[in-house]
């Protein structure tokens, strides 16, 4: 039945009256909190406003049986909320099984308790469509749930999104016990010709022999992409060039790649999700903030693939044609648990990032706590962090990384594969330069990591002005600092196992006091 809940009415004034407060005072009194003492100049970011018209998924012929298929159900649930001109709708417990949703302006998906949204594995359902992915413009499946310049977009709820990633992603063998091996070569698929990495089918192969960095090279036609479709598999969640989002309350899990991308968005409020996927999945990042404006990230749990909560701002020559930094952002009070990075910036950050504020978070066995990476050809600017009150237990790498020798892997494994690149001939300045500088790092504790901290600058481009006060870091070995120039440490106490407590190499103006 399609109703218009008290409920809902009285949640709208209110928002609506929130709404004229902020207007009239230039605050929002729900997240004020997180402004106090900035250290840049923001906008206040206020939840989307969304009418109170409410209907039921059941209404349009949805069966949440886990059997049924309710892609048309869903698309002609949002159509109708749009041709009302916006409203909720609201998805009942069940397992509903679905193809792609596409979020239209003015709506809500709301999951209740018990609702658990399951996209179908087949491929067929996903068509193959222009996108950026890896900061480049290419071609990849339909996300399961997308928008498209959507304005006033919501994903609410207390219930499940579960992306059937597992039957899209390539598997190390490393990665999985025995048992779990065995059983995946049994569901049929191709193997590497090492044996080391299954592959879905014999065009996901294919398509990891004519790429670079996931993205396919070369001039496809369309039966070429065709072939290698499995290999185009989709971020869970893609939102594109939209603005006042919000996504809430609900867990986003079992992403066949990234699992949460907004894309060139602005006005974002990430709040009380629960974003993971399985530790082996390939690409398997929780949130990708890709080109955004003005973000609250906040009292979230991430648990990755890849890299939790991460800051991007395209690659190479297309993120710096698109010319669309990544600034204006609040992480608070989030946790992340294993993944290549708790809060990582990069490594396509070609059109800058600036204006980023993380604080009251817990990285819990992550491979590198903060992590900063690039590498020659990216271009952009890295400027205006300040990081405040992390603690970090269990890093498999380091505390704190920045690596612009940046080739692809994980910190893990680039240090399994030897030494790396330091005494590197100094290449001229130009445009595809990458800079990292004016960074502030205070009150992080580090229990337990492999190397407490590394920079590895550019010859060229030194990673510079990087202040670290009040840090406590125990580890294997201490901190290794190269090609940095204005460093400062103020009580930074570093307690390796072995070796010194700080090394240097090709570091100009390094204050430890």
């Amino acid at each position: 039945m399609i109703t218009k809940h008290p409920l809902s009415t009285l949640l709208l004034i209110v928002a609506a009256a929130v709404g004229l407060a902020g207007c009239s005072s230039g605050k929002d009194v729900e997240f004020d909190y997180l402004y106090r003492d900035l250290p840049f100049e923001m906008p206040r970011v206020s939840r989307p406003a969304i009418p109170a018209y409410t209907v039921e998924l059941t209404d349009f012929g949805a069966v949440g049986d886990g059997v049924t298929l309710n892609t048309e159900a869903f698309a002609k649930a949002m159509q109708h909320l749009a041709d009302k001109g916006g409203g909720h709708l609201n998805v009942p417990a069940g397992l509903w099984l679905t193809g792609p949703i596409e979020i239209l302006s003015d709506c809500d998906l709301h999951l209740t308790d018990n609702a658990v949204v399951i996209f179908s594995p087949d491929r067929a359902l996903y068509p193959i469509v222009s996108t950026v992915f890896e900061g480049l413009d290419t071609r990849r499946c339909e996300s399961p749930v997308h928008a498209e310049g959507a304005r006033n977009i919501s994903i609410t709820g207390t219930g499940v999104i579960d992306g059937n990633g597992d039957a899209w992603r390539m598997v190390k063998k490393s990665k999985m016990a025995p048992t779990e091996w065995n059983r995946l070569l049994a569901s049929g698929g191709v193997l590497s010709p090492d044996g080391n990495t299954w592959y879905p089918d014999e065009g996901f192969f294919k398509a990891g022999r004519i790429s670079i960095m996931n993205v396919p090279r070369g001039d496809l036609s369309d039966a070429d992409w065709n072939e290698i479709k499995s290999f185009l598999r989709p971020n869970l969640v893609q939102l594109r060039n939209c603005e006042n989002v919000l996504l809430e309350g609900v867990t986003f899990q079992n992403s066949p790649c990234w699992n949460v991308h907004p894309l060139m968005c602005k006005n974002l409020i990430v709040n009380r999700v629960n974003i993971r996927n399985p530790w082996y999945s390939q690409n398997g990042d929780a949130i990708d903030v890709d080109s955004c404006e003005n973000v609250l990230i906040i009292n979230s749990i991430f648990d990755a693939g890849d890299d939790g909560i991460c800051i991007k701002s395209g690659k190479d020559a297309d993120g710096r044609r698109r010319a669309r930094p990544c600034k204006n952002l609040i992480v608070d009070n989030c946790t992340v648990f294993h993944g290549h990075g708790g809060f990582t910036v990069g490594s396509e950050m070609s059109g800058g990032v600036e204006n980023i504020k993380v604080s009251n978070c817990r990285f819990l066995g992550t491979d590198v706590g903060l992590r900063f990476k690039s590498t020659r050809g990216r271009g952009g600017v890295v400027r205006n962090i300040h990081i405040d009150n992390i603690y970090m237990k269990d890093i498999i790498a380091e505390g704190v990384l920045f690596d612009l020798f940046y080739g692809g892997k994980s910190a893990v494994d680039a240090a399994a594969d030897g030494s790396p690149i330091v005494d590197d001939p100094a290449r001229p300045v130009d445009e595809t330069t990458p800079e990292f500088r004016d960074i502030y790092i205070n009150n992080v504790y580090c229990n337990g990591a492999a190397r407490a901290m590394f920079f590895n600058g550019l010859p060229e481009m030194p990673v510079s002005n990087i202040n670290i006060t009040d840090c406590t870091v125990t580890a294997h070995t201490g901190i290794d600092l190269r090609n940095s120039q204005d460093i400062t440490f103020k009580n930074v106490r570093c307690f390796p196992e072995v070796g010194e407590p700080v090394k240097t190499w090709k570091v100009k103006n390094f204050t430890n006091e």
